[in-house]
């Protein structure tokens, strides 16, 4: 028997022992997270970027027992975790699929490091929304706008993260963590790759709505 799949709207969430959607999420997570750790070539750089990393799943473990999010929202949690732990292995700037991308389109750069500023906003936003709406109950509109606003400051938090930690903490492993490829406006479009993720997650997920009539609870 196929468990159910639940939503946001779904007005029931599963304990964790008896949904099978949450543990295959946990597992996949795991197995590319140690992959990401045996098979790194800067073990330094690994730990830099897997610190956020560890403060995001100590929210999700501790933030459990009292909410949970629902399914879809665990699935987008976990890709984009999957996205940035496998960043994290080889160092955004040298990482095999990007270079793999450069190629076969062309690019002047690595962009494996935009394809994750980008999914950001647009796997989180969703996740975002329904905490907003469901965990604390805010308005419809609040719970719209909010995820797009975090989204924005989240990513300039980050950069400012990233410029003191390149410059003023581990200086040794700054270039590697800062990964501009000689880009001076990298901090901007990152940021900018992150606001139109939320963008266009919102606009997508409206969309679905208003075609499907469905309304929130």
């Amino acid at each position: 028997m196929i468990m159910p799949f639940t939503y946001a709207i779904s007005p029931h969430r599963e304990p964790l022992k008896s949904t099978c959607w949450l543990m295959t999420f946990i597992v996949l997570f795991v197995g590319v997270w140690l992959n990401s750790l045996i098979g790194t070539s800067d073990i330094s750089n690994w730990w830099l970027e897997n610190a956020l990393t560890f403060l995001s799943l100590a929210f999700l473990v501790g933030s459990y027992r009292k909410y949970q999010f629902s399914d879809l929202s665990y699935l987008l949690i976990c890709l984009f975790l999957c996205l940035h732990v496998y960043g994290s292995k080889h160092t955004y700037a040298e990482n095999p699929f990007g270079y793999w991308l450069q190629d076969a389109l062309n690019l002047s750069r690595n962009h494996y490091d935009r394809i994750v500023h980008f999914s950001f906003g647009f796997l989180l936003a969703y996740p975002m929304r329904e905490m907003f709406l469901k965990w604390f109950c805010f308005s419809r509109r609040l719970a719209w706008v909010l995820p797009i606003e975090i989204t924005l400051s989240i990513g300039a938090l980050y950069e400012i993260i990233e410029w003191a930690v390149a410059d003023l903490f581990f200086t040794e492993q700054g270039v590697t963590f800062l990964g501009t490829q000689g880009d001076i406006w990298d901090a901007q479009k990152d940021i900018f790759l992150a606001f139109l993720g939320a963008m266009l997650a919102t606009t997508v997920v409206s969309s679905i709505r208003r075609v499907l009539k469905i309304h929130d609870e």
